[in-house]
């Protein structure tokens, strides 16, 4: 089903979404810090997925006409 280089974009954004949502990179956002009023820890989390969820879409969605390799 997934070949080639959207399969490798796929594993790539997985390893992402694991690296991003673990301990050590996901301990920068816990602070007692507010932005526009919210939480820092929330909104970065909210923001993260939200960008993990765009990035997904967009590999998934891409023409595959204009990607030779798929």
């Amino acid at each position: 089903m997934f070949q080639g280089l959207t399969a490798q974009r796929l594993v790539a954004l997985f390893f992402a979404g694991w690296a991003l949502f673990n301990f050590p990179l996901l301990a920068l956002w816990d602070h007692d810090a507010r932005v526009w009023g919210l939480p820092l820890f929330p909104l970065a989390l909210f923001v993260i997925w939200g960008m993990l969820i765009a990035a997904l879409a967009w590999v998934v969605e891409r023409d595959t006409d204009s990607d030779p390799s798929d």
